[in-house]
């Protein structure tokens, strides 16, 4: 099961690109560097083998991007991506939201109850949320909690690793 969103759907959710400033080849160098904020300097130095000095140019920037484009959320969990969050819970028994898949986890504490999950030999499964970062905000303002992993039994937030690892040890 996997969760993916295009730029329609980050739109839909009311996630707006924001574009950086754009510099390339065909500005002119004096552009660039009021664009940037840096300092242009124009630097002498003599060249090993070549007779007389030669000038070259050094820009130094305070900031200068490429482009690129970033989200900005108004909201994070917007109606329609709390309805795909409240399918996707219920989908199955247990729902883990991690850092990583059930094969490959990506974060100590996401190994950690799947390896907990794993020893109950309880069926379960896994949403990367490094994929997708409106879906990372979302879940955070879903569940009313700020760290990942999440587990959910039954349609319901059950915790996070912290949680899980006491439950285990109290049962176990």
């Amino acid at each position: 099961m996997a969760l993916q969103f295009s730029s329609q759907i980050l739109a839909s959710h009311g996630c707006l690109p924001l574009r950086t400033s754009v510099l390339d080849s065909s500005t002119p160098i004096n552009a660039v560097a009021a664009a940037g904020g840096g300092v242009l300097k124009a630097v002498s130095k003599t060249s090993l083998g070549v007779a007389g000095p030669v000038l070259s140019l050094r820009f130094r920037p305070k900031i200068i991007s490429t482009t690129s484009f970033r989200f900005r959320c108004l909201s994070a969990l917007t109606p329609e991506l709390k309805t795909t969050l409240d399918k996707v819970v219920t989908s199955q028994k247990i729902v883990l939201f991690m850092k990583g898949t059930k094969e490959f986890p990506q974060c100590g504490f996401s190994n950690t109850v799947v390896q907990i999950l794993r020893s109950l030999n309880a069926p379960f499964e896994t949403i990367n949320i490094l994929e997708n970062e409106v879906l990372r905000q979302g879940l955070k303002e879903y569940s009313s909690w700020p760290t990942f992993p999440q587990l959910y039994i039954d349609g319901e937030f059950f915790g996070g690793c912290d949680i899980t690892v006491g439950e285990y040890d109290f049962y176990y």
